[in-house]
């Protein structure tokens, strides 16, 4: 079957997922976008800003936004360099990844442009295959590197998840490990916590991490299993009460049923030599909890499989 399309009145294409089983995906051409992820019961797994603009010039708040080639302000373009503010195109030759069911995948692609090259003098091709199954959603990026010269960049999937009550939410699988604080002028500290909790604005990139971190919604008895390959590095981000009244597109409250956790190639940018391609990997699982005096067994979570 056809890939499911749906033309919005302002003039936006939607890519509407389904798998068998009941879970939907929306992908927008807009930024390549997730905008929104749903269970077989209905339930919204991803955050999407009550004040979101889903149409250009501004980026979507909200889903799952592609930063290229720049993560935040760690360089001299746009805020998170401009992928997320592109229209993409539907990409008909996906290889050599292999052919995909259309009512459940989709193949993006977003080609460098005259006005791109302009401000970042590199041309390229950025392709993400976007695919959903029973409560999973996975996107697999690549980057090519298709100029006369090499070129670096940074990348990231920054996943704005959808939780109950951000102070009754943890993050198993960072600890230990060094990061930068955003709040610190990029300062590096070592993440001394068992587990990370929320009281406060957070904004840190935590360096060499796992391929696996687990997000755990206490009220909601659920577990967000994150699994990367190819990204080295993992963003927190959670805005807090006075700087998300300072957000235009975010609403005030919002701050408490959401967390970003993002996947990304930062502190170290990715070099590609002309004709060579990047491939990256991230998986969202979600996976109900058991419970054993209110905590999940973190091994468990990190290490082995429900």
């Amino acid at each position: 079957m056809p890939l499911n399309v749906v033309n919005d009145r302002d003039g936006s294409s939607r890519i509407l997922l389904t798998d068998p089983a009941g879970s939907t995906a929306e992908v927008l051409l807009y930024g390549g976008q997730v905008v929104s992820w749903k269970n077989e019961r209905r339930e919204k797994l991803l955050y999407m800003s009550t004040k979101a603009q889903l149409k250009p010039p501004k980026a979507i708040r909200g889903g799952l936004p592609i930063s290229f080639p720049q993560f935040g302000n760690f360089g001299a373009l746009e805020r998170h360099g401009f992928a997320r503010n592109r229209f993409w195109s539907l990409d008909n030759d996906p290889s050599p990844l292999p052919p995909a069911n259309q009512q459940s995948t989709v193949d993006l692609v977003l080609k460098s442009t005259e006005d791109d090259l302009k401000i970042w003098p590199h041309s390229f091709e950025l392709r993400v295959r976007i695919s959903i199954s029973p409560g999973k959603l996975t996107i697999i990026p690549r980057v090519r590197n298709t100029d006369t010269k090499a070129f670096s960049f940074m990348f990231s999937l920054r996943n704005y998840l959808y939780v109950s009550d951000i102070s009754e939410v943890r993050v198993e699988g960072l600890e230990t490990l060094d990061y930068l604080d955003n709040l610190m002028r990029r300062e590096r500290f070592t993440e001394q916590a068992d587990a990370i909790t929320f009281d406060g604005e957070v904004d840190k990139v935590y360096l060499n991490t796992p391929t696996k971190i687990a997000i755990i919604d206490h009220e909601r008895k659920r577990t967000i299993e994150l699994r990367k390959e190819g990204m080295p590095n993992a963003a927190v981000w959670n805005p807090w009460d006075k700087k998300a009244k300072s957000i235009a597109d975010m609403g005030d409250e919002d701050y408490t049923t959401m967390l970003c956790v993002d996947s990304g190639a930062i502190e170290s940018p990715i070099v590609l030599k002309p004709h060579e391609e990047w491939k990256g990997r991230q998986e969202l699982s979600i996976v109900s909890s058991s419970y054993c005096s209110g905590q999940l067994d973190p091994r468990k979570v990190l290490y082995g499989d429900y």
